[in-house]
């Protein structure tokens, strides 16, 4: 994963820090991880907001300004950084519904790409559309 690995042999099953790029949410969430959240810009900030409020894996570590510009974000402490991490690898009921939760979203995502899963099937979907797509195009070429 291209983020900063916070706790990979945990029982709980790891976490990590990441910037909310899509691919980091996708592996993350894939491999069961509990995610530290730190956008910086773009759809980053969209991404969180699936990871902390919808699926409920992750925790903001405060950064609230959408922003091109390095020195107009917003500036995130090494205490709020030291914070969010101990939420995410802590104990307690929050943490251990987090745990449950990476736990459902990696096994969501382990039957999506299984055969009969959605993303499965939305592949193999496009691969037969583009494979008569291919023939009709051959098609129309020899008339």
């Amino acid at each position: 994963m291209g983020s900063a690995d916070v706790d990979s042999q945990s029982s709980g099953g790891g976490g990590f820090m990441t910037h909310c790029g899509w691919n980091s949410c996708i592996e993350g969430a894939s491999a069961g991880m509990r995610m530290v959240t730190w956008p910086l810009f773009a759809e980053q900030f969209f991404n969180e907001r699936l990871l902390v409020d919808v699926l409920g894996i992750g925790i903001a570590v405060g950064s609230m300004v959408c922003n091109n510009v390095v020195e107009e974000r917003t500036f995130v402490s090494r205490e709020q950084v030291r914070k969010a991490v101990e939420e995410v690898m802590g104990g307690g009921k929050e943490a251990d519904e987090r745990r449950k939760r990476a736990r459902e979203v990696a096994e969501m995502a382990r039957r999506a790409v299984e055969e009969g899963g959605s993303c499965y099937n939305g592949l193999s979907c496009l691969i037969q559309e583009l494979r008569v797509s291919r023939l009709v195009m051959q098609h129309c070429r020899i008339m």
